[in-house]
């Protein structure tokens, strides 16, 4: 084996390498966290994910927005008691997504969890 062609490197448009499965609007940080976070409830207040992920209500609103317009989650407002609420929930869409997602970063761990000869 050499170090420019080795058999894991090739392009084998059978057995693709798993970060090719990975999609760019899913595997962001906070919006795979949102997509997680989502899958374990039937819905999700805004202020719980903002502090369970550890971000400002901007930069949620945003990653919230681009999973909206991808069709993956959808967003509901309304009152608890007086207080607005923002509640989340996954689309039967933003459900495969994760569950493609999880699959390719299990074949990625798989891949690199073999050792060497």
């Amino acid at each position: 084996m050499s170090v420019e062609d080795p058999p894991a490197a090739r392009d084998d448009h059978e057995n693709p390498h798993p970060t090719r499965a990975l999609d760019d609007t899913v595997h962001q940080r906070v919006r795979l966290g949102v997509l997680a976070v989502a899958r374990e409830v039937e819905r999700v207040d805004f202020g719980f994910l903002k502090k369970q992920l550890a971000v400002t209500d901007g930069n949620l609103s945003r990653h919230l927005k681009v999973l909206e317009d991808s069709g993956l989650i959808t967003l509901e407002k309304g009152y608890a008691g007086r207080r607005p609420r923002t509640w989340i929930t996954l689309t039967r869409d933003g459900a495969q997504a994760l569950d493609t997602e999880l699959r390719a970063l299990r074949a990625l761990v798989d891949r690199l969890d073999v050792r060497p000869p």
